[in-house]
This record gives structure tokens, C-alpha cells and sequence, in this order.
């Protein structure tokens, strides 16, 4: 079951917030559990058991593991045992074949959806208890709701036990109409950036994908990045708003995921706007165990490119992730020895422009079925190398523009366009600026007019999405597979 879908939105979302707050207070995390059981085994009944051997042996070791380092070794090696067994076994195969020779049969082992945010999650319960940063949650229902919360569940954002520990015990979660409509904005916004950009502009990738080598041209395969750029955002900053938004509602107060990330300024800054809850939990589990930056040069560069290659890893089993990641890894090294310095001093738009084209080249790798075929785009879009099968030596150069890449540009730009402001602040800024205009006047007319204005928008909005999903069949999410 995904968020943007008919089934969730008008008959597993109403009954959950009717029991939810039709029952008393101390119901609400058996409420919260079930319906996350039933979300969860509703598109993966196979691994509702796998999900729930983690929870719990999680749980009972962590009863333990503040004094106990066995306790410990063995919790987190159940908790990676499964995630590398279910995730990567098979590319550990493959890739042993290819480096080899001996031919060896691949696994064919399952990826059960939202493996990596659910383990994510355990591990870092896991470790800050061994740090003493925690206490062992001694109610299984409590610690198990934590872990299969449905709203961040298959997508994140990851949600350090810490930051939710209070909000754990349902007598202690704050309701309120003002909560449940500032999280079922947020939850609407999300939705409709997933439902109506993400998908629609995933559409147009993949009838760019469809065209055949006598249609292809360098200015193709750059439109079909930059459009896949977009998809990406909007498909996964959707789904972290809509988490949010559902927690919300329901009385947790999640982290931020994304900060308009195509606005920043250097690599450095884009990881620091993007994915934010991965990123923060690499640096403090990952990367400062390691010894950050206060460690000898190559230390450091050694660690950094650990970080980066797991968090490639992390994305996907598959080479091309592992550039990837790589890849931006090499970039923040070089932005960290110098080239920070020179961005700094440079004009904005130039800056701006460097990030953008790193992200693009990078999203070469992420979005190609594997590593040739990354290189391969690559070579196409710098206008090397033929297309399609006669491609290699000999071939003809790659055309700049054809007539098909224009005709689809055209029958897709107000998307496009609308999706290249999406990625922008403007709208927020107009909207806090109207909020500061109502303020500053004290008007209770001008704030109730206001107000009825953003929940008719609201409405309309729901509307058009829920038109667009009856209608529309194409509403794929790109971070199931992590």
C-alpha cells in the first residue's frame, strides 16, 4: 500500500484516525501497530514475520545491552545479518561471478520494501543504547510502534529513538484540531507533489526512455536527467512531507528530510538540504566512529570515502550506486581541500550552476541500469559515441537535437516548467509573506478570509489528486527498492 493511492487515502487512513481518536488515549499505540501491520503486510504479508523477528529480538537484547557487550555485537549483527542477507546477497553473488569467472546462480532473494529505514532505525536505538545515550524501552508495544510506525515506515524519514521517546507514551502525545490540520496540509502538499509532479514527470522519463536510437540526440538525454532529477525530488520529498504530516496528525513531530536542495550552493551544502535524516545518521554512526575529520589527511579521506561508498551501497545493490556515491564523496573531498574556497568568491549563479551539473552527472549513475550503461549515457550526452546497437567505433556523431526531442519537449513543458519551480522556494516565501502581511495587520476578518481561502485550496487540491489517481495508472515510488 502506498500513500498516494485510492485504497489508502478513502479506506485505510479514515478507519485508522477513527479508532485512533474515537478510542481512549492509552489504545493508541495497539491502534497504531495494527494499522502498521496491516499497511505493511498489505503489499508484504511474506515479511510481516522477518519484520517482526527484528523487532523483537531488538527489543530483548536491548534489555541488556547497556551492560552487556555480547548483547550488543549480537543485536547489531541480526539487525545488518538480515539487511545484508535480504539486500545484497545476490550482488555479492554477481559480483563474485563477474570478477572470477565461475559461473555461480544468482539467489534471487526478495528485497522486502523500507528493509533499510526499519533497520536504520533499530541500529541506531541499538548503539545510542550501548553509548548510554538512552534507556531500554521496556514496553515491547512502545519500542515496536517505534519501529513499524506506518508513516515513515517504508520511505523514512529515519527517526532516531531519542527524538521520539516521549512521544512513545500515547497518554503523553498531544492531539489537537490545530495538529491535525497543520499535519493534513502538510500531508495534501506532499501528496500532491508525488500524485501530480513526481508522477507526470515520471511519465515523461520513461516515454523518453521509449524512443528509439534514430530519435535520440545529446539534447534528449539531457532533458531526460534533468527531468528524472525532478521525478526524484518530488517522488521522495513527497513522501517525507506526507509522513510528516501524517505523524502530525497523529502526534509525533518527525524531522525534516528536505530543504529545497537544488538551491544550494555547493555539494557540501546539497547533502545538507537532501535526504537529510540519512545523512545525519551516516555522520553520527558511521563517520564520527570512524574519527570524522580528526584523524591524520588520509584517514579522513579514507573515511569519507567509506561514508560514501556505503551511502551509494545503501541506495541500491548495484555498481553504478556505489559511484554514485563515490562520486559525490570525491566532490565534497575537493570542495573540503579547496574548492569551497573558490565558491565562496565566485558569483552565485556559477556556483549554483557547478552543483546542478554535478548532481546531473551523478544522477547518470543513479538512474542507469547499471554501470555501462551509465557510462554510456554519459558518453552520449557530452555528444560521443553512436546510439543503440551500431553504437562503437566507426559510428556516426551524436545529433545535438532531433524533431522528437523538441515535439516531446513542447507537449510536456508547462510540467517541466511547473516542476523547475516546484524545486524552488518561491511558493513558501509568497506564502509566509502573506502570513506576515494578516499578521501585521490584526485583521480577524483579513485572518478568517485568509484562512478559508488555504482550506478551500486545500480541498481543491485533494480533489485533483484523487481525480488524476482514478484515472491515472502510472504511480510508481522509486525508494521502494531501498
Amino acid at each position: 500500500m502506498v500513500f498516494s493511492s485510492i485504497s489508502f487515502l478513502y479506506y485505510f487512513l479514515p478507519v485508522v484516525f477513527l479508532l485512533y481518536f474515537a478510542l481512549p488515549k492509552r489504545s493508541g499505540n495497539g491502534v497504531l501497530l495494527l494499522a502498521s501491520l496491516v499497511f505493511y503486510g498489505y503489499g508484504e504479508p511474506r515479511y510481516l514475520l522477518l519484520m517482526g523477528i527484528s523487532i523483537l529480538t531488538a527489543w530483548a537484547l536491548g534489555l541488556i545491552v547497556p551492560r552487556s557487550r555480547a548483547a550488543f555485537f549480537l543485536s547489531v549483527g541480526i539487525s545488518l545479518g538480515f539487511l545484508v542477507w535480504f539486500k545484497y546477497a545476490d550482488f555479492f553473488v554477481e559480483s563474485f561471478a563477474t570478477a572470477t569467472g565461475i559461473p555461480v546462480e544468482p539467489l534471487k532473494i526478495g528485497l522486502p520494501i523500507g528493509i533499510s529505514f526499519y533497520t536504520f532505525q533499530i541500529l541506531s536505538y541499538t548503539i545510542d543504547l550501548y553509548r548510554g545515550k538512552i534507556k531500554p524501552q521496556a514496553n515491547p508495544l512502545r519500542f515496536a510502534t517505534y519501529v513499524a510506525l506506518f508513516p515513515q515506515l517504508i520511505a523514512g524519514p529515519i527517526v532516531v529513538y531519542a527524538s521520539v521517546e516521549q512521544q512513545l507514551d500515547p497518554c503523553r502525545r498531544q492531539r489537537s484540531v490545530a495538529a491535525v490540520y497543520e499535519g493534513a496540509r502538510r500531508f495534501i502538499i506532499g501528496l500532491a507533489k508525488k500524485a501530480l509532479l513526481a508522477n507526470g514527470l515520471g511519465e515523461f522519463t520513461a516515454l523518453l526512455g521509449t524512443m528509439g536510437a534514430e530519435e535520440g540526440s545529446v539534447l534528449f538525454y539531457w532533458i531526460r536527467i534533468i527531468s528524472f532529477a525532478m521525478q526524484i525530488y518530488f517522488d521522495f520529498s513527497g513522501y517525507s512531507d506526507m509522513a510528516i504530516g501524517l505523524g502530525r496528525m497523529l502526534g509525533f513531530s518527525f524531522p525534516e528530510n528536505f530543504n529545497y536542495p537544488y538551491i544550494a550552493g555547493s555539494i557540501t551544502e546539497f547533502w545538507r538540504r537532501w535526504h537529510m535524516t540519512l545523512g545525519g545518521w551516516f555522520r553520527e554512526y558511521v563517520y564520527i566512529p570512524l574519527g570524522g575529520n580528526r584523524v591524520s589527511a588520509t584517514r579522513w579521506v579514507l573515511n569519507l570515502f567509506v561514508v560514501w561508498g556505503l551511502t551509494g551501497l545503501w541506495h541500491g545493490a548495484a555498481w553504478n550506486f556505489v559511484v554514485w556515491g563515490l562520486f559525490h564523496g570525491f566532490l565534497l573531498m575537493m570542495e573540503k581541500l579547496w574548492l569551497l574556497r573558490l565558491l565562496e568568491k565566485a558569483p552565485s549563479w556559477l556556483s549554483h550552476l557547478y552543483v546542478l551539473f554535478s548532481i546531473l552527472i551523478g544522477l547518470t549513475f543513479f538512474q542507469a541500469d547499471s554501470l555501462g550503461d551509465a557510462l554510456e549515457n554519459l558518453g552520449v550526452m557530452f555528444g560521443f559515441g553512436g546510439l543503440g546497437a551500431d553504437a562503437g567505433a566507426g559510428a556516426a556523431r551524436v545529433p545535438i537535437t532531433s524533431p522528437m526531442t523538441w515535439y516531446y519537449l513542447k507537449s510536456y513543458g508547462v510540467l517541466f516548467l511547473v516542476g523547475i519551480i516546484g524545486c524552488l522556494p518561491w511558493a513558501k516565501r509568497l506564502y509566509d509573506r502573506i502570513a506576515v502581511w494578516t499578521s501585521d495587520h490584526e485583521s480577524i476578518v483579513m485572518g478568517k478570509v485568509m484562512e478559508l481561502v488555504e482550506l478551500f485550496a486545500l480541498v481543491g487540491l485533494l480533489l485533483l489528486v484523487t481525480a488524476y489517481l482514478v484515472d491515472g495508472s502510472y504511480n510508481p515510488f522509486l525508494y521502494f527498492r531501498f
